[in-house]
């Protein structure tokens, strides 16, 4: 004897959502570097920032999965220098530019949170503060801090 089952239909409907949206723990950090002069002192408010740009000037939004590692806003900025300095790749796998300096004392980094929560911190001698949203924006084509011209 036979039997028939039958099965409900079922749709399935495709959203387009930005990135982090799939994944929401996730951190984006944009890096701010300082083109100052003397900026290795220290972020001063009145210092001139440029956001850190991919060589065809597109914005490097660098990306960090929440783990046990990067679990907080200030660990994601840790790992951010950590991509600045070439010493590792995000979280897609970008590397920082060849032709921006690394992250340094005086730069600012933007941390948002799974949250959307963002904070701005300065890189310090050791470890980093939280300065206010940074309002002397500049380009970074022509700076002290690339050599993109």
């Amino acid at each position: 004897m036979t039997t028939t089952v039958t099965r409900p239909r079922t749709v399935t409907a495709r959203i387009n959502t930005p990135d982090t949206a799939l994944d929401p723990a996730v951190y984006t950090v944009t890096v701010y570097v300082n083109t100052a002069p003397h900026s290795f002192r220290g972020y001063q408010p009145h210092h001139p920032l440029a956001a850190a740009t991919r060589p065809d000037g597109s914005p490097l939004r660098l990306v960090f999965r929440a783990s046990d590692r990067i679990h907080d806003h200030e660990a994601a900025a840790d790992a951010a220098f950590e991509v600045g300095n070439q010493q590792n790749t995000d979280s897609k796998g970008q590397t920082w530019p060849d032709d921006i300096r690394s992250v340094s004392v005086g730069d600012v980094i933007k941390v948002t949170g799974p949250d959307h929560w963002s904070i701005h911190l300065s890189v310090d001698r050791v470890g980093f503060s939280p300065v206010a949203e940074p309002t002397t924006l500049t380009t970074l084509t022509g700076s002290t801090a690339s050599s993109r011209r």
